[in-house]
């Protein structure tokens, strides 16, 4: 197994104890005292499921298989969500981030301006340096010089190669990294991409051309197309991933700045919502603050 994405997290519980109260404790702290579940007690269960952030449509689903049924009691409600939760994440996929040795491996990593992506990119090549890999960083958001500039900083920091064409088409400098990580040996490259929302159409033809780069040139490299999220955006990570994923086959989602936020609950909307596993999460500042998820991990602390 390689060695960084079986790496246990052992402060996870004091990373997600702010979303445990607001997921797990404040409902249990209301419900579990009651003896049955009126439309009261429901009501005010949903909205504070739906304030933790897990989504409206979840939320509701979750309060709906309470309704008319006698077997799970308000004392219970710990347990219901506990076993809810668990189901959720182990459908949405496995939480390894695929990787094969002696091959190129490919990561395809998107998210919007903002969110983290630089900073994981440069923490991630840093892990990869750590096990002994040749890593390569595509510079392919070409428009942004400031991004460029903080990229090829945290390039050096990992000790990692870079591809920078500032101004270029993105495409071409995913083209050129490929042919060098060919010639050169190396094991692993990098890509990172433009995020600017605002014009959806654009971003998703760019995003579209530098995917078809990938297929034709490296077609059995790509390993996982990747999107940050930044914790802190909430419900609102889910609609800029409902975007990312209309234009690349997402694989699996990144979710920067956990440490300190309350709004981890999106870890659960994304997996219900868009089937997709977290498999990387940013906890800190640090070049070594990004840290492999595991649901099982993630559950038992929400729930110790």
């Amino acid at each position: 197994m390689f060695g960084f994405f079986s790496e246990k997290f052992n402060n996870l519980k004091e990373t997600v104890a702010k979303t445990t109260q607001a997921l797990v404790g404040n409902v249990v702290e209301t419900v579990s005292e009651e003896e049955e579940f009126s439309e009261f007690v429901l009501d005010d269960m949903e909205d504070m499921l739906i304030s933790a952030d897990l989504g409206v449509n979840y939320a509701a689903e979750l309060v709906d298989k309470l309704r008319n049924q006698d077997k799970i009691k308000p004392s219970v409600v710990k347990d219901y969500l506990k076993e809810e939760f668990t189901k959720t994440l182990n459908s949405a996929g496995d939480n390894v981030l695929s990787y094969k040795d002696n091959e190129l491996n490919i990561y395809f990593i998107t998210g919007v301006n903002g969110a983290g992506k630089t900073t994981l990119i440069g923490k991630l090549a840093y892990k990869f340096k750590e096990e002994g890999k040749r890593v390569l960083v595509a510079a392919a958001d070409t428009f942004r010089a400031a991004a460029e500039e903080q990229l090829d900083i945290w390039s050096k920091r990992a000790g990692a190669d870079i591809v920078r064409r500032d101004g270029a088409d993105p495409a071409s400098v995913v083209y050129e990294a490929i042919q060098k990580a060919k010639n050169e040996k190396f094991d692993v490259i990098l890509v990172d991409t433009a995020g600017r929302l605002q014009n959806k159409y654009n971003l998703m033809e760019e995003l579209s051309k530098i995917k078809g780069v990938i297929d034709k040139q490296a077609p059995d490299s790509l390993r996982e197309c990747v999107l940050v999220l930044d914790a802190n955006t909430g419900q609102n990570g889910l609609q800029q991933a409902k975007v990312f994923k209309e234009s690349v086959n997402l694989t699996s989602v990144a979710l920067t700045k956990l440490d300190g936020s309350a709004k981890g609950a999106i870890i659960l909307a994304i997996a219900k919502e868009l089937s997709l596993p977290v498999k990387l999460i940013g906890v800190g500042e640090k070049m070594t603050d990004l840290k492999p998820f595991n649901s099982s991990d993630f559950i038992d602390a929400l729930f110790s």
